[in-house]
């Protein structure tokens, strides 16, 4: 089978579709339900461990190994590639490589992701979330945008894809509703202070997003969103794409301004 050879996803319905934006509007967040085939699944799970093993291997891959402890503040940074591992706790630019490209560009997130961004799409990042089944590393509460994330506008769009089941004690997502329409916490963005994850009383206030594989989740970038580390003894793999308007710049001036890749492009 070509690399790019994957089976269409299922597409929501009209109705589903406009109930789930209207959700994620609200709340934050929204289910599409099941959309990815168990061959596809199977194709990327089989994928992305080949990636962490190094059995396939792409420059400009973006690597971070999980630390010893499950802290998300223990895991290393900046080392990259530590050799074959299935313990890696995240790899960017996944685009990289011609099965998630095809996979990211496929034709039912292109009717998504258009109801939301106009004109020209890019994305600013391809993302796999790994738990190992030794249980991965917590992510704490936090917010993808501000300033670190180094654009003239904050994207609003994330696809988060269960390759795996992610039972409530398998590392699911848990949301904060509403939080997007506060804006961001703090200018950087990124981790929310303890004090005022606090403040907004986000331990009463969550909400636990169980997924089962082939299940996507719309996220929005400003809601206050986490997970915790796997207890199944097996593993929990996510897909996260970051769509945004091509018309998004990047404002860094220490090295040449990042460039992003364009998806949709029939």
């Amino acid at each position: 089978m070509p690399d790019t050879d994957l089976p269409p996803l299922t597409q929501p319905s009209d109705d589903a579709l406009a109930a789930a934006l209207a959700h994620y509007e609200e709340h934050g967040f929204a289910r599409l339900g099941r959309m990815v085939p168990d061959a596809t699944l199977e194709a990327l799970r089989a994928r992305l461990d080949a990636i962490m093993l190094g059995e396939v291997r792409w420059p400009g891959l973006f690597y971070q190994h999980d630390g010893a402890t499950g802290r998300y503040e223990d895991a290393p940074i900046g080392l990259g590639w530590q050799g074959p591992s299935l313990a890696y706790r995240k790899i960017e630019k996944l685009e990289l490589d011609p099965l998630f490209r095809a996979f990211l560009d496929d034709r039912a997130f292109e009717r998504v992701v258009r109801a939301r961004i106009s004109g020209d799409v890019v994305i600013y990042r391809a993302i796999a979330m790994n738990k190992a089944a030794s249980g991965g590393s917590d992510l704490p509460w936090h917010q993808d945008g501000g300033t670190f994330w180094g654009l003239d506008r904050d994207p609003d769009l994330q696809v988060w894809t269960a390759l795996d089941d992610a039972p409530e004690d398998g590392g699911c997502l848990e949301i904060v509703p509403g939080t997007h329409r506060g804006g961001l916490a703090t200018r950087l963005g990124g981790v929310i202070p303890d004090d005022l994850v606090r403040a907004e009383d986000a331990e009463a206030r969550k909400v636990l997003v169980p997924a089962r594989a082939g299940e996507v989740v719309l996220i929005h970038n400003y809601v206050w969103h986490r997970s915790g580390r796997t207890l199944t003894g097996r593993a929990r793999r996510a897909i996260s794409v970051c769509y945004m308007s091509a018309a998004t710049r990047c404002l860094r001036k220490k090295r040449a301004p990042r460039t992003f890749f364009p998806v949709f492009r029939r």
